[in-house]
């Protein structure tokens, strides 16, 4: 069985020998990175019991077409499929926090979005199989080991997963500009699944009507909008705000 992805940067490699050392057959580090990065990733390849070879910078170009790899490269097997979005709820010791993306199909933009869930301790992301883009080697690379950590769920029924959130009495909260209320003039419950949509565009409308409560993030500048992943930090690290002031 060959490897079947190759994930770039230090970020990411060091998660996903963290998360799976099994995962990683082998490691590429460029010759001339000997700085401390490239001992610790050294050190973990060598914890791991993952081969790690110095090679030229020149090869890596090849793995990226000379992209961003900030000289390290590692091979490894495809992950195998997450437990169900079911199980992972019901091994949630808190109430959950959730980041539902609506339409985001730009792999920059989920890579982001995944690494702001990260950051606020999100137990999840889920977008529907329909339009959203997957995990792939720009999604890791920008996701900056993110991609390695947060379960991230395609489904194929969005409204339909949303109706079983709410079984589990999981607030839907849409970030919509034409709410009436802020995001700061809200009561937002504790168990909440927040839905972003791309910028533009929006949460779709079917999607926005399954929502318990519409909000919208208060623009004191002359721009209209925010990209979608720094609308997910403000909503997500509020939520988490909130959290702690209780």
């Amino acid at each position: 069985m060959k490897p079947t992805r190759a994930i770039f940067g230090f970020h990411a490699v060091l998660a996903r020998l963290r998360a799976d050392p099994a995962s990683v057959t082998e490691i590429y580090l460029g010759e001339d990175r000997k700085d401390a990065r490239a001992k610790d990733l050294a050190l973990a390849a060598e914890k791991a019991g993952v081969s790690l070879m110095r090679v030229p910078t020149k090869r890596l170009d090849g793995f990226y077409g000379g992209g961003r790899h900030q000289g390290v490269v590692a091979m490894a097997f495809e992950k195998p499929a997450r437990e169900s979005l079911e199980d992972l709820l019901d091994s949630v010791k808190e109430a959950p926090l959730l980041l539902v993306l609506d339409g985001v199909t730009d792999p920059h933009n989920l890579g982001a979005c995944l690494r702001v869930a990260d950051a606020a301790g999100a137990h999840a992301v889920i977008a529907p199989k329909d339009r959203a883009a997957g995990i792939s080697t720009t999604v890791s690379r920008v996701a900056s080991g993110a991609a390695e950590s947060v379960p991230y769920y395609m489904v194929t029924n969005l409204a339909r997963t949303l109706d079983e959130l709410k079984e589990r009495n999981v607030w839907i909260v849409g970030a919509d500009e034409r709410a009436d209320k802020t995001l700061y003039e809200s009561d937002l419950p504790a168990a909440t699944a927040w839905v972003l949509g791309a910028e533009g565009e929006g949460v779709r409308r079917l999607t926005r009507e399954r929502c318990d409560l519409l909000v919208r993030i208060p623009m004191r500048g002359s721009v209209e909008s925010l990209n979608v992943s720094v609308a997910a930090g403000v909503c997500l690290f509020e939520a988490r705000r909130r959290r702690a002031a209780a």
